[in-house]
């Protein structure tokens, strides 16, 4: 229930899908309808750039927690299993060395950081989603997302800084021949996890063998894949450079330093290390990342090199 269908394009002919264009802010109704019509229901809209936390808050929260939180009471009323997509981001400044979904305190910023809306958005609705559990039995599984990559997460012509993912925005700049700046030095780590080992677990979760998953979190990340976006800037353009559908414009990309303030606005507060706990994820759904970091890369600058004419058009 997209508003767009650029994203799943490759998928509409096939007889098992089925595409339906509605907005979750006005076809409430036409929502409910669906909803009793299926067995699980996974709610994956939601606003999830930090340049859009710092510049429209309101936004953040009326899309990612309003819009969603009928969905998730149609559930409830209709007795259909929920899987709601959480965040790495709930766990905020959280200073574990791995976010334990079981036991880690989740510590968000001051209220002036609007960048934390979206982080306490989610972390409400999981709250809330736990609740419905508790009290009315709803069958729900949590899932968080560490920082999955993979082609076509966001739009690589959106020249904009701060208004895609960190991959996408670094290939875009690489792809153009612009500087890649790093925010207050780029020493910020991520656990970066490539989409087919998110998916592989998430169809786990889906398929959910003795219902293991049936009220449980699980974070699905890739612990081993923990770089700096100052590493992960210098890996994208040193890959780059052995392409020669980029080479020409990657060999003019610098790599430079920029103020959180000056790329995202004054709300804007960074973590600097979010490594997932994933044992419970691997032991209940005997699953494991398998897909390591240079690798994912490569998948990822593959898979736009296959689309001649679009990179052409990107690197002329």
């Amino acid at each position: 229930m997209d508003m767009q269908t650029d994203r799943v394009a490759d998928l509409m002919q096939d007889r098992r899908f089925r595409f339906f264009e509605g907005d979750i802010t006005i076809n409430k109704e036409w929502i409910e309808y669906h909803i009793r019509k299926c067995d699980t229901v996974i709610p994956l809209v939601a606003i999830a750039t930090p340049a859009t936390y710092v510049k429209q808050p309101l936004r953040v929260f009326e899309l990612d927690f309003e819009a969603n939180l009928p969905i998730v009471r149609s559930c409830v009323k209709h007795g259909k299993r929920l899987l709601f997509p959480s965040t790495s981001e709930v766990y905020g400044m959280c200073r574990d060395a791995e976010f334990d979904p079981e036991s880690s305190e989740l510590v968000l910023g001051p209220i002036a950081k609007s960048r934390w809306i979206y982080a306490c958005a989610k972390q409400l609705m999981d709250r809330v989603i736990w609740a419905y559990g508790t009290e009315m039995k709803l069958d729900f599984t949590l899932f968080r997302p560490f920082n999955w990559i993979g082609a076509g997460l966001d739009s690589i012509g959106t020249p904009k800084e701060g208004s895609s993912r960190v991959i996408t925005q670094f290939f875009g700049h690489i792809v153009r021949g612009e500087n890649i700046k790093l925010v207050d030095g780029g020493g910020q780590k991520r656990a970066f996890t490539y989409v087919d080992d998110g998916i592989d677990a998430l169809m786990k979760i889906i398929d959910n063998r003795d219902r293991v998953a049936s009220g449980k979190i699980y974070n699905i990340g890739n612990p081993k894949n923990n770089y700096s976006v100052k590493q992960l800037a210098g890996m994208m353009v040193e890959l780059a450079l052995e392409y020669p559908e980029y080479r020409a414009k990657a060999k003019k990309v610098r790599i430079v330093n920029t103020t959180a303030a000056a790329y995202y606005g004054k709300g804007y507060q960074d973590v600097q290390h979010r490594v997932p706990k994933i044992e419970n994820t691997c032991s209940d759904l005997k699953w494991k990342p398998r897909v390591g970091m240079r690798s994912a890369l490569k998948r990822i600058f593959d898979a736009y090199r296959t689309h001649v004419a679009e990179a052409r058009h990107l690197v002329d």
